[in-house]
């Protein structure tokens, strides 16, 4: 059973940025899509960018050019570049993979907190 352990969060002031990394327990798989969810106090979870296994990356609008993804296939890692970082991002952000046969994966989460 493949395991994603997210690191990297932390309290930050706005304006401020954070490198959020997800990494797989095992390199030996071939991870498809890998993406980041956060989930905001009082809110479902929410998808906010994914990177293919080609490197093509999407975000969701309001972290475009803010937020940068990048990913290691090599090694299944990824990492997600967050500058100017604002108070409504403050959330537990969630680390995701899937596979080319359709295995899901999910990290724990690790908590972004953007505050004065």
């Amino acid at each position: 059973q493949v395991q994603l352990v997210e690191s990297g969060g932390g309290l930050v002031q706005p304006g401020g940025s954070l490198t959020l990394s997800c990494a797989a327990s095992e390199t030996g798989i071939k991870l498809w899509t890998m993406a980041w969810y956060r989930q905001q106090p009082g809110k479902l979870r929410e998808w906010v960018a994914d990177i293919s296994n080609g490197g093509t990356t999407n975000y969701i609008d309001s972290v475009k050019g803010r937020f940068t993804l990048s990913r290691d296939n090599a090694k299944n890692t990824m990492n997600l570049q967050m500058n100017s970082l604002k108070p409504e991002d403050t959330a537990v952000y969630y680390c995701y993979a899937d596979t080319w046969n359709n295995a899901e994966y999910w990290g724990r989460g690790t908590q972004v907190t953007v505050s004065s």
